[in-house]
């Protein structure tokens, strides 16, 4: 690749991104353990960093902490504002919203019906 090239690529995608989403957590029991480790261990093979508030409060958790989330609590109903902020945060948000609205693809796993 030419450098000229290089440099109108860095040039159309922004390095340092910061973007957010909401996203209502259907899954009938919310954010247990098996939903919360597939959450945080897609959160994990982003670079950006992930922070999660519940239900609009102001209190963000780290979105790549285990702890952080299953101590959360998030029930079925509760609505996660997704926040990443750095390089493919935009990609990481988009990636989050889906997990959860597919159940973090429990259907699939274990064989239930929504």
């Amino acid at each position: 690749m030419s450098r000229e090239l290089q440099i109108e690529t860095i040039k159309a995608k922004p390095l340092h991104v910061s973007c957010q989403t909401d996203v209502e957590v259907r899954h009938g029991v919310g954010l247990h353990a098996r939903p919360a480790v597939t959450f945080t261990r897609l959160a994990k093979s982003f670079p950006c960093s992930i922070e999660v508030a519940v239900n609009g409060s102001d209190v963000w958790l780290n979105g790549k902490s285990i702890i952080k989330i299953m101590g959360a609590r998030i029930r079925k109903g509760s609505v996660l504002r997704i926040k990443a902020d750095g390089i493919l945060a935009d990609e990481a948000i988009k990636a989050l919203k889906e997990l959860v609205e597919r159940n973090f693809d429990e259907d699939k796993k274990y064989g239930r019906n929504g």
